[in-house]
């Protein structure tokens, strides 16, 4: 990682604001984590290895706190889980070329967005709950699971707007779902990474950026922030993803030069 130490603070404070921001509103961060390291670094094994240890950090503090306060309903999880997990590992197995990365990157990153800017604008405290097939959690868990495997992400961004929509339960248990689902995919997407040698970390720069977003998950998670605060990070966050995966898009999927 070829960045000066103010550069480097710079980046360590990016991720650290992420962190927080996202963990407040149910998320791990792992899709804006993504969108800053393609400024950064040119390694797309390294970006993926670091969006997937960052997301890690930060949702396994998420997920300790819906544990003790009796949202994380591992009976009612288990079938989003038990597809997600292995087609999460066969995602980040792929040895992908790094031009074919970067535009599922950066479909990725615009679906993100169009997802967060959705849930952000339809989403509603009063639902009727609805009843699916009970096929349903395994086919999303698993086609979730194996986007988010290829891109480097947990998949809860692309999961809770789908929940949402589907009216599939309470706004609390759907976040917390969120939470477990990138916690699990993390570890078998990092595992994925290991069996196909695409592990790659910058070494010691990885522990300061650990370090911020588990300081920013944790403070993230216990903030109180209002309703209104919610939808205005939501939609600022939606945004600049929105930026982002179009610049990757265009320049390092495409090679077409827009804007820098």
């Amino acid at each position: 990682m070829s960045l000066t130490p103010g550069d480097f603070v710079l980046l360590t404070l990016a991720f650290f604001v992420v962190a927080t921001l996202y963990s407040a509103v149910g998320f791990g961060g792992g899709s804006s984590y993504l969108a800053i390291l393609t400024l950064v670094i040119a390694s797309f094994f390294a970006i993926r290895t670091t969006a997937l240890l960052c997301n890690l950090a930060v949702v396994s503090g998420s997920c300790l706190l819906y544990y003790k306060n009796g949202h994380l309903q591992f009976k009612k999880f288990l079938p989003f889980i038990i597809t997600s997990i292995p087609m999460a590992f066969l995602g980040a197995a792929f040895r992908l070329k790094e031009q074919v990365f970067f535009i599922l990157l950066a479909m990725a990153l615009i679906v993100s967005a169009v997802a967060l800017i959705y849930q952000t604008l339809a989403l509603k405290t009063n639902l009727s709950v609805k009843k699916y097939p009970v096929f349903t959690p395994y086919v999303i868990g698993a086609g979730i699971g194996l986007l988010s495997g290829l891109v480097g992400i947990g998949g809860g961004i692309f999961l809770a707007p789908v929940l949402h929509h589907m009216k599939w339960d309470k706004p609390i248990v759907i976040a917390s779902l969120a939470s477990f689902f990138i916690l699990v995919n993390s570890i078998s997407g990092i595992g994925g990474l290991f069996v196909s040698d695409s592990f790659e970390i910058f070494w010691p720069e990885i522990l300061g950026l650990l370090f911020a977003v588990l300081l920013g998950g944790q403070l993230g998670v216990r903030l109180s922030i209002s309703k209104l605060s919610a939808k205005r990070i939501r939609m600022l966050t939606a945004f600049l993803v929105l930026f982002v995966g179009t610049r990757v898009l265009l320049k390092n999927g495409l090679q077409i030069t827009l804007f820098t």
